[in-house]
This record gives structure tokens, C-alpha cells and sequence, in this order.
């Protein structure tokens, strides 16, 4: 008893919030191994097991099977009660909050492409944008968002994959439930820091037909130090592993092993390379290993991390090379793990967010229950008949339209249980409400609310108050994740060697979510359109305003060279601030119109002086006169 009691100590984790159900949690704090058998995997780590068994309880509850988990403690009887889904309808509103109207990616200065400033720089930033944008196009880049965010917001994680696929030419993007995630963290860590080594681990069922036992396949990325060239070999048992490359022996010397491309080796004898993304060579390298092991083989007391390597079977990819440590050629290890909350110093995982609800999910289903119950007894009243009946053996059976012939002095009485049923409809709302306070989600954002009780959108936004708080801490634990996901696509395009890619840099650019409540749009235009009147705000941001509230604007720029293109007044002011037929015109997207050519001047003749003219014309006229005197 003295063992018990003392093994009965509070346990406070990131899952701890779970301890209340003593499904989750028994005396020895651990969880019930017939309703989470996978946590007790013997490979699966011990510290570990907390954290895959709160992941089914979390699902359980976003799938309406909480009672099919509760059965195994409490019976049948579990199998009675009610889940109308509130759940999975509080992940889904959050998982549509925290992704906004839409996503885009977003290179800064690749929106001063094509203006009167146009350099290099932001050309080459339009480059990178308009390919990354191509890519989310064809990799279905939404719907992946979506995948992930709504693990993370119901489990509390989500974890991406990017891989460069060489068949297809493109980068590829995996989502990873994130029961498979098992990084192998220091213990030095902070919970922030990149583990060196990452695992993706699950169990495949047996095959009967095709003669296969349960196995467990596990997928390794290992950031370790650069080693020489390997290439596909088998070992003494004939299995295919990979062996090292050796170099063909001469002048007695014996085969060396032989450097991959572009390696050299520093005068420290380490192997270092440049990869195209660093300017400063590189110790370290990826490499992949994915393999099979039969559960049967797993004798010892192993975890996933200390597999024994000599019963792996490894797969092969696309280009027939054995997955053994394959080197990828690249110094980052391309998962990207989600938490839906900023985690606790130290810690690596996130919370997700029904964890705080559960308890009141509990009371929601119990109220529900009851009233159903209490609803039965309403459609069909409990009767109580009493006195004199014609025939004392006769059985009664009420519905609609029946009569009842009863002899002298009987009566019927009807027990009224309609009361009961509106308290608990009462009590139904109440919990209601009490989810939606604790989850920080107000009715308003749920679509419980009368629209017609705000009168203005600031009365909207003051409503949506504690939403604002909860999105906002929610997209600061995603903002790393945001910037890591184009970054690793552009590295990995370059890894790929990419036509398209090389040459260029890895800049930093950004997944961008939008806005994601709504917004009194009139308010808006009239705070824009007073505040670009005065010339306090770009046309730049004004049009990146209505875009965010919701107009239908496809591209801010494009948007943007279109007004410019109509705006004659502007191009008036700027002909007389300037005097540049060219800038004009190429602040309206035209060509400025040839100058015509100056006609020729036509000077008239050579004028003497008017009073030595006027002299002459009077000696002239009295020459005249002399000649017609001598006459």
C-alpha cells in the first residue's frame, strides 16, 4: 500500500491536462495498455508514451469514439453516451482561423519589380517569388497546409516533409501524423534547437496474403559529418547495404576511399563541401535511411533509435540506390516540426487546443445524454393508472389516439417530465458558453451570434477581442515554420540542380497567412480613401488594405500599375514637376511619341539702316527732278 502511494505522484507534462481520466492516467500515472496498446510498443520510447496515447485520446474525441475508448474501464455502459461532434467543430473553426482566407508566399522586394526603381535585386527577389508561387501551384501547397494545421490544432503537432524527388523534377511536400515524429533531442537543448537526427517510425500490420508478419518501418535523417563515397553493395548474407567506394591501387600503394563530388579535405584531414546555398564550406551532411524490421526480431529491449541494424532490410528509391545512409548532398535536415503553442522553455512540443476543454466536452456529452434520455420520456409521458379497471390482468400500452375504458372510480395520471428536459437544454447552453470562454472562441466566431447586435465594426472587432489574442499566439508558433518552408523548397531546388534554380540565391521569404475575421468593409474603404487623400499612406499599401479585407484583387502590383495607367491627372503634375516626356510615360505604361523634327526657319532679307535708307531714297527722288528741269 506504502508503494502505491507513494507511486501515485502528480504528474505535470504537456499532457498532463489528460490526468483527470483515469483511462489516461492510472496509479501509476501511466496509460491504460489495452486502450493505448500502441504507446506500450516495445520499441517506442518510455519517454514517449504520454505523448502517443494523448495523441488517440485527442483524436478519439475530434472523431465522436471517446465512449469506444471509455468502454475499456467503464464497460457497456460507456457505449451510451451521446457525441454530437463539438469537437471536431471547435478544430475545424480554429484550423480556418489560423489559416486565413488564403496563403501565399512572399519574397520582399520582389514588389518593386517593374517600377521606375527596378534593380537587379528586386528582379532577381520577383524571380525567386514568381517560382516559388509555381511550385505551391503544383505541389497542392493548400491543401497540405490544411492537412498539417488540423493535426496541429486538434493533437497539438504537426510536422512537414520536403524531399526533392528527382522523377518528377520538383520539390515534394509530405504531411506526417505526428504519432510517427520521434526526434532524438539533447538534453542540453532548449526544445527550439534543430535535433541532429530525426525518426518517422510505424508498425505495418500483417499480410496474410501476401505471406508478410508485422513489421515496423522506420525512416532516419541524420545531420553527421561528411564521410567518403558510397555506392550499393550487399553484405556476407547477401543483403544490399551500402558499401565504400575505393580507388584502384597503384605504385604499391593500397585503394584509398574515394571523396564525393566536390569534396575536399582541409588540412585537419575532415572532409568538408560548398553547398550552393553557403558562401563558407561545410563539415556536415544528411543521410537517409529507410528500412523494415520484422517485430519478431525485436528480442532485446530496444527502443526506435537503437534498432538492430543487422536485421534491417533497406528499401531503395526511384534510382536503385539502397536507402543505408544515403548522402542527400544537403547540411539541413528537411523536417519541419509545427507545435500549435508556443512551447515551455525546454520544451520541443505544443498543446493542442481542446486540451483545456476536454472536461467540459465530458459534461457536454453526459448533459446531452440525459437529455435524450429525458426526451424519450417527454414524447411518451409516463402514465400511472389507478382504481377500478374492467380487467385487473390487462396490460396498457400508450400512444397517440389511444383510449383507455376504465371502470368505476379509476383515473390516469401523467408524470410531466418536460421541465426537466428544458433545465438540462438550459444546462446544455451553459456548457456551451463555458467551452467557448475557455477556448477563447466568442459566439460571434462560432456563427452562434446575431449579426444584427453589432451596429458597427468596431463593436465587431471589441467582440472578437479574445479570438484576435488566441490567433495571433498561435501564428507567433508558426512564424519559424513559415519562413522555414520556402527556405528548405529553395534548397532543395538547388540541391536538385533545377534548370531554373541555378544561379540563384536563397532568399528569405515567407508564407504569408490572410486575414481571417470579418471585417465592415465600408469602414475600411473610407479609412483608406481619407487617409490616401492625404497623403499619409502609399498607393502601395492602400491597395495591400482592401486586399487584406477581402476585394477581389488578384495581384497588388498588377492592380497598382493599373491605376497608374489611368491616372492623367497624376502623369500632369508629374510632366510639370519634371519635363520628361519618359518619365511620364513611364509612370503610365506607354511609350513617350517621337518629336517631330523643328520646321525650317526662313530669316527675311538683310535690312539697312533705316535712316541711311530713308537718306537715300530723298537723294534719289531729287535726282528725279534735276534730270526732267534739264529736260
Amino acid at each position: 500500500m506504502g508503494f502505491f502511494a507513494s507511486a501515485r505522484a502528480a504528474i505535470i507534462d504537456r499532457w498532463s491536462t489528460f490526468n483527470y481520466k483515469p483511462l489516461y492516467s492510472d496509479n501509476l500515472g501511466m496509460p491504460n495498455r489495452r486502450a493505448f496498446p500502441e504507446a506500450h510498443a516495445t520499441w517506442v520510447p518510455a519517454a514517449d508514451e504520454r505523448r502517443l496515447a494523448a495523441y488517440k485520446l485527442l483524436q478519439a474525441y475530434d472523431n465522436n469514439q471517446v465512449a469506444e475508448l471509455s468502454a475499456f474501464i467503464e464497460g457497456d455502459a460507456a457505449h451510451d453516451k451521446r457525441e454530437f461532434g463539438d469537437p471536431a467543430m471547435y478544430v475545424d473553426t480554429i484550423t480556418s482561423y489560423v489559416l486565413g482566407e488564403e496563403q501565399t508566399i512572399t519574397v520582399p522586394g520582389a514588389e518593386n519589380a517593374g517600377t521606375s526603381t527596378t534593380d537587379t535585386d528586386a528582379a532577381t527577389a520577383e524571380r525567386v517569388q514568381t517560382l516559388l508561387r509555381e511550385w505551391a501551384d503544383e505541389e497542392l501547397l493548400p491543401m497540405r497546409l490544411l492537412q498539417t494545421e488540423r493535426k496541429t490544432v486538434g493533437l497539438g503537432d504537426g510536422v512537414y516533409l520536403l524531399h526533392w524527388d528527382a522523377d518528377k523534377q520538383r520539390v515534394r511536400l509530405k504531411t506526417f501524423d505526428p504519432g510517427f515524429y520521434f526526434p532524438i533531442l539533447d538534453e542540453d537543448s532548449d526544445g527550439s534547437d534543430f535535433p541532429d537526427r530525426v525518426h518517422f517510425a510505424w508498425e505495418l500490420p500483417e499480410d496474410k496474403a501476401r505471406r508478410l508478419p508485422a513489421r515496423l518501418r522506420r525512416i532516419t535523417y541524420h545531420l553527421d559529418w561528411i564521410r567518403p563515397q558510397t555506392a550499393n553493395g550487399v553484405d556476407r548474407t547477401s543483403r544490399p547495404v551500402r558499401a565504400p567506394v575505393l580507388s584502384e591501387p597503384s605504385d604499391g600503394q593500397p585503394a584509398q576511399p574515394v571523396l564525393g563530388r566536390g569534396d575536399t579535405v582541409d588540412g585537419n584531414g575532415y572532409i568538408t563541401r560548398l553547398y550552393p546555398w553557403s558562401e563558407r564550406p561545410s563539415y556536415k551532411t544528411v543521410y537517409l535511411t529507410d528500412a523494415i524490421w520484422e517485430l519478431g526480431d525485436l528480442k532485446a529491449p530496444v527502443d526506435v533509435d537503437s534498432l538492430p541494424m543487422d536485421k534491417a532490410q533497406f528499401a531503395t528509391n526511384g534510382q536503385g540506390e539502397v536507402l543505408d545512409q544515403l548522402d542527400l548532398y544537403q547540411d539541413f535536415i528537411p523536417v519541419i516540426h509545427v507545435p500549435n503553442t508556443v512551447p515551455e522553455p525546454g520544451e520541443h512540443w505544443g498543446q493542442s487546443s481542446l486540451a483545456k476543454v476536454l472536461q467540459v466536452f465530458d459534461e457536454l456529452s453526459s448533459s446531452d445524454t440525459d437529455s435524450s434520455k429525458a426526451s424519450a420520456t417527454t414524447g411518451s409521458p409516463i402514465l400511472a393508472i389507478s382504481g377500478q379497471s374492467l380487467n385487473r390482468q390487462q396490460q396498457y400500452e400508450s400512444g397517440p389516439g389511444m383510449v383507455f375504458t376504465l371502470g368505476e372510480g379509476g383515473s390516469i395520471t401523467s408524470v410531466e417530465t418536460s421541465g426537466n428536459l428544458a433545465e438540462l437544454r438550459n444546462h446544455v447552453h451553459d456548457l456551451k458558453d463555458r467551452a467557448a470562454t475557455t477556448a477563447r472562441l466568442p459566439a460571434v466566431a462560432l456563427g452562434t451570434s446575431d449579426p444584427a447586435q453589432f451596429g458597427s465594426g468596431y463593436q465587431l472587432e471589441l467582440a472578437l477581442g479574445p479570438l484576435d489574442a488566441l490567433i495571433s499566439s498561435m501564428r507567433l508558433a508558426r512564424d519559424h515554420a513559415d519562413r522555414l518552408l520556402p527556405k528548405f523548397v529553395q534548397r532543395l531546388f538547388q540541391a536538385g540542380q533545377h534548370p531554373d534554380w541555378i544561379g540563384l540565391p536563397v532568399l528569405p521569404a515567407k508564407l504569408v497567412r490572410g486575414a481571417y475575421t470579418p471585417t465592415d468593409k465600408a469602414a475600411v474603404l473610407e479609412e483608406v480613401t481619407k487617409a490616401r487623400t492625404a497623403g499619409v499612406i502609399s498607393l502601395e499599401t492602400a491597395v495591400r488594405k482592401l486586399q487584406e479585407i477581402g476585394w477581389p484583387i488578384e495581384d497588388a502590383e498588377e492592380e497598382i500599375t493599373r491605376i497608374d495607367a489611368r491616372s492623367f491627372e497624376a502623369a500632369r503634375a508629374l510632366a510639370d514637376a519634371l519635363g520628361n516626356p519618359d518619365e511620364v510615360a513611364n509612370f503610365l505604361g506607354r511609350e513617350a511619341p517621337d518629336e517631330p523634327e523643328p520646321p525650317t526657319v526662313v530669316l527675311p532679307p538683310a535690312v539697312a539702316d533705316p535712316l541711311a535708307l530713308e537718306q537715300g531714297q530723298d537723294n534719289a527722288a531729287a535726282g528725279e527732278q534735276g534730270s526732267g528741269g534739264n529736260a
